[in-house]
C-alpha cells in the first residue's frame, strides 16, 4: 500500500479519507487496474473501517473507484465525459436559476450575493485558495436560493463535490483567482441590476470556460 496521509483540514474523516485517495490518485501512488485492501487503507490511514468505507463510497459514486465486495477497490481512471456529464447538468440549472435571481431577488438577499462576491475578490487578491473557493461555493448558493431553488442548490453543491474527486481545480491550467472572479462579476452584476438576460449569460459563459479547462485537465 503506497503512503498516503490525511489532509489536516477535510471535515470529517470520511472527507479525509476520501481526499486522501483522490491526492494518491493524483500523485500516482495509486495506479488503476490494482485492487487495494479496506483493511490496510484504514490502517494505513490510523481511522477505523467505518470512514474508509464512507469515503470510498462517495468515490465510487463520483466514479473514481469501484468498490470490489470482500476484496477491496479498484481505481478507475477519471474521464472527460464525467466532466462533461456534471457541467452540462449544471448548464441547465444555473443559467435560468440566474435569471430567476434577477428578476425576484429581494435587497437582503442582493447584500449577501454582493458580500460573498467580495469576499472571493479580497480571496484572491491574496490568493488565498482556502478562502476563495468557500466564497465562490457560497455565492452560487445563494444565487440558487434568491431564485427560489434551495432543491437545485444542494443538487448543484453534490455535482460541485463530485468535480472536486474527479480531477485538479481549473487553477492547474494557469487560471487564477483574480480571473474566476471577473467571470462571477458581470453574474453578479446583472442580479443586482435586475436583469434576467444577462445574470443567464453570464453564468453561462463562466458554466462553459470552466468545463473547458477541467476537461483539459483531465486529458493532460
Amino acid at each position: 500500500m503506497p503512503k498516503l496521509a490525511l489532509p489536516p483540514e477535510a471535515p470529517t474523516l470520511a472527507d479525509a479519507v476520501a481526499q486522501s485517495v483522490r491526492d494518491g490518485v493524483a500523485a500516482g501512488q495509486l495506479v488503476p487496474d490494482k485492487t487495494y485492501s479496506v483493511y490496510q487503507l484504514a490502517d494505513l490511514l490510523g481511522v477505523s473501517r467505518s470512514p474508509v468505507r464512507e469515503g470510498l463510497l462517495r468515490l465510487a459514486q463520483a466514479g473514481l473507484v469501484e468498490i470490489r465486495r470482500n476484496r477491496g477497490f479498484r481505481v478507475l481512471p477519471p474521464r472527460a465525459h464525467d466532466i462533461e456529464e456534471i457541467i452540462g447538468i449544471r448548464l441547465a440549472l444555473e443559467p435560468p436559476a440566474a435569471r430567476a435571481a434577477a428578476e425576484q431577488a429581494t435587497d437582503e438577499q442582493h447584500a449577501t450575493i454582493r458580500a460573498a462576491l467580495a469576499t472571493m475578490a479580497a480571496a484572491a487578491a491574496r490568493g488565498d485558495d482556502a478562502s476563495f473557493w468557500p466564497a465562490d461555493r457560497t455565492l452560487h448558493d445563494l444565487l440558487l436560493r434568491a431564485a427560489g431553488r434551495p432543491r437545485t442548490a444542494a443538487i448543484v453543491e453534490q455535482l460541485r463535490s463530485t468535480t472536486a474527486l474527479l480531477g485538479p481545480p481549473t487553477t492547474a491550467s494557469g487560471r487564477t483567482l483574480a480571473e474566476i472572479h471577473s467571470e462571477h462579476e458581470p453574474v453578479v452584476t446583472a442580479v443586482l441590476a435586475r436583469d434576467g438576460g444577462a445574470a443567464e449569460a453570464a453564468m453561462r459563459a463562466h458554466l462553459e470556460a470552466t468545463r473547458g479547462l477541467l476537461m483539459a485537465n483531465l486529458r493532460r
